[in-house]
């Protein structure tokens, strides 16, 4: 049988919402969509870099929970409400994913909040990790 848990940052957004910041199955693990807010103050801050640079720490925390890490991402979306906000975070993401060369969309989309300017959603695929009941991709 496949591995299945739910992986919980303390976000309220989860408990109000009734989602979890990630879900393990088996070898592969896919991250929500992960906003720019510290979830330990439930702020965020009103730079789309340095928002960037949250949903990375964000991400960061739950793949190391999922025991992996950027290293392991095979797909990444970006979704933000103003295309000009993507070219200056291209340095963050870069620094996360260059190396790395996962799949990759952007988006322009309406965020739940309007304070929010970039929305990252990643999977990841666990070296080692069951990739489902009959061993197969």
């Amino acid at each position: 049988m496949t591995e299945r848990r739910a992986i919980l940052s303390g976000s309220t957004f989860e408990e109000q919402i009734g989602y979890a910041r990630a879900v393990v199955d088996g070898a592969w693990v896919h991250v929500s969509g992960t906003t720019g807010f510290d979830y330990a103050t439930m702020t965020i801050s009103d730079d789309v870099v340095e928002q960037a640079e949250q949903c990375l720490r964000n991400i960061e925390a739950a793949l190391a929970e999922a025991e992996c890490t950027f290293a392991d991402v095979v797909r990444v979306r970006y979704l933000l409400p103003d295309r000009e906000d993507f070219e200056p975070c291209w340095p963050v993401l870069r620094r996360c994913f260059g190396e790395v060369r996962p799949a990759a969309t952007m988006m322009m989309c309406g965020l739940a909040d309007p304070r929010m300017k970039i929305e990252i959603e990643v999977y990841a695929r666990r070296a080692g990790g069951s990739s489902g009941p009959a061993g197969g991709v």
